[in-house]
């Protein structure tokens, strides 16, 4: 992990506001993202537990699916932005490439993928991508 930002852990649920942390864009990466997606949900339960046991889940997979594809698709650092809204989690995926992310076929006979646009697309309120000067953002919103 290049960077996280570090929180004090008796927070209040004001101050949990947001959880930044940057990636080289290695594999082992995918994991260490979803590490601090976890550790900022953590955080957060403490002080507002979700509104349903899965919205955990749904927001780890995103992150994890996230993360995957930015090694996968844009390679180079990546960075990760999670921030508590009034009524979820706004996670935000900025990566390399200038090319949007594109749903394709799903054939699990073949392998080789396909789902974690629909499963992103599916799991999230809001799903949107925004060019950079250096890549794009990728902003999900999930319940909390």
């Amino acid at each position: 992990m290049a960077s996280e930002s570090h929180r004090d852990r008796s927070l209040a649920a004001e101050e949990i506001t947001e959880r930044v942390a940057g990636f080289a864009g290695e594999l082992h990466d995918v994991t260490d993202a979803r590490l601090v997606a976890e550790g900022f949900l953590l955080d957060l339960a403490r002080v507002s537990p979700p509104t349903a046991p899965e919205h955990w889940d749904d927001i780890l997979l995103v992150v994890t699916e996230l993360a995957a594809n930015a090694v996968q698709y844009a390679p180079g650092p990546f960075r990760l932005r999670l921030r508590r809204t009034f009524d979820g989690v706004h996670v935000v995926m900025h990566d390399t490439s200038t090319t949007e992310p594109a749903p394709r076929p799903f054939r699990p006979s073949r392998g080789g993928g396909g789902i974690g646009w629909h499963l992103i697309h599916t799991l999230c309120d809001q799903v949107s991508v925004v060019g950079t000067a250096d890549g794009k953002d990728i902003h999900v919103f999930l319940p909390w």
